[in-house]
C-alpha cells in the first residue's frame, strides 16, 4: 500500500519504510508525527480524496534536522557588476512508519529492515 501525503505545501509519495526530506518541521527530533492530509492511497483498494481521504493518516518519526548543502548563486553583467550568494535549506528527515486508509487497513514499516532497527529502538 502506498499514500500521497501533503505536507507544508508538497505532495510526497510514500509508503512504510519510506525515509523522505521534508521542509523543516518545527517538531523534536525523536518525536512521532501523524499526517493526516493524505490526497491519495493506492494498493488493492484505490482511494481518491476530495480534497482527503477521510479517515486515513499516515505515522512518521523525525529521524533529524539538518541542513542541505550550499547552492551558489553567481549572477555577472560584463563590465557592469559581479554577485555571489550562496543558500542552504533547512529540512527535516522522516521514517515513514505506518499507513492507515482509513477503511481499518494498516501497513507498518518492517520490523527486520535496516531502517527500522538503526531508527526505531
Amino acid at each position: 500500500m502506498y499514500s500521497v501525503v501533503e505536507i507544508a505545501g508538497h505532495q510526497y509519495r510514500v509508503k512504510a519504510g519510506d525515509l523522505i526530506d521534508v521542509q523543516k518541521l518545527s517538531d523534536e527530533v525523536g518525536t512521532e508525527v501523524t499526517l493526516d492530509k493524505v490526497l491519495f492511497v493506492g494498493g488493492d483498494k484505490t482511494a481518491v480524496g476530495t480534497p482527503v481521504v477521510e479517515g486515513a493518516t499516515v505515522k512518521a518519526k523525525i529521524i533529524k534536522t539538518d541542513r542541505a548543502r550550499k547552492i551558489i548563486v553567481f549572477k555577472r553583467k560584463p563590465g557592469l557588476y559581479k554577485k555571489k550568494n550562496g543558500h542552504r535549506q533547512h529540512y527535516t528527515s522522516l521514517l515513514i512508519t505506518e499507513l492507515a486508509d482509513g477503511q481499518g487497513n494498516t501497513d507498518k514499516i518492517d520490523s527486520d529492515s535496516t531502517l527500522a532497527k538503526k531508527h526505531l529502538k
